[in-house]
């Protein structure tokens, strides 16, 4: 299946836990994986919804690098390469090996102006960020917490699977994310997702119509219910 500018609209139009809802529809093993089960630090929880392609890395910062700065340099640079956007948005989804997670952070002021500068639209992640105030405008960052420091904290795998508040991501992963939390989309629900969440739009709103008007009691939440269940 194809990822196409349409389906990016779509996505991008509705928060996660809809996305979540219409998966759940199309393949019912998304009511136990594909989503981040654990909470998050958000970084701007007014942003709207990010929609793009993982691109997967672990880091270490509790111990320095093995490589030396030049080499370094080199593999941030590779990272960049990987990350940048081509044809569609990137989403740079970073799993924190150290334990605890969060000892230093990877994103802060610099990583997050890059990272936009090369179409990534946010990132994901179990450790920790920083620069709070200074973050790129409109790029969005999911964290497992707040820290200071940098620490030693340096990239250690690129293009591996992840997994991230108890999300598994392989590199190529659609992930749609907000304040919420993020999921996987699978390409197999590509062509049913646009349709699906029309069709839970329609049924909620049968329930809350009537919720929402005057005179609203038990018997005819009973009704809606019931006019909800045969909606399409």
């Amino acid at each position: 299946m194809t990822i196409t500018v349409e389906l990016l609209e779509v996505l991008r139009g509705v928060d996660t836990p809809t996305i979540c809802n219409a998966l759940e529809v199309i393949d019912p093993r998304w009511h136990e994986q594909g989503f981040t089960s654990e909470p998050f630090t958000v970084l701007d929880p007014a942003l709207p919804p990010i929609v793009g392609v993982a691109r997967t890395a672990t880091i270490c910062a509790r111990r320095p690098a093995e490589q030396d700065e030049a080499a370094g340099r080199d593999r941030r640079l590779r990272w960049y390469e990987r990350v940048a956007a081509d044809t569609l948005p990137t989403i740079a989804v970073i799993e924190d090996v150290d334990r605890p997670a969060g000892f230093g952070a990877f994103w802060g002021e610099v990583q997050t102006t890059v990272h936009k500068g090369v179409g990534c639209v946010g990132g994901i992640t179990n450790g920790s960020i920083r620069d709070l105030d200074a973050a790129a405008p409109d790029f969005q960052l999911l964290a497992g917490r707040v820290g200071p420091s940098h620490a030693y904290v340096h990239l250690v795998e690129m293009g591996v699977a992840v997994t991230v508040h108890g999300m598994t991501v392989k590199e190529g992963d659609l992930i749609h994310a907000d304040r919420h939390g993020a999921v996987v989309v699978p390409p197999h629900a590509f062509d049913a997702l646009p349709a699906m969440i029309a069709r839970l739009a329609r049924k909620e709103a049968v329930i809350l119509d009537a919720a929402r008007a005057p005179g609203f009691d038990l018997a005819k939440l009973r009704e809606a219910m019931e006019r909800a269940a045969v909606a399409e």
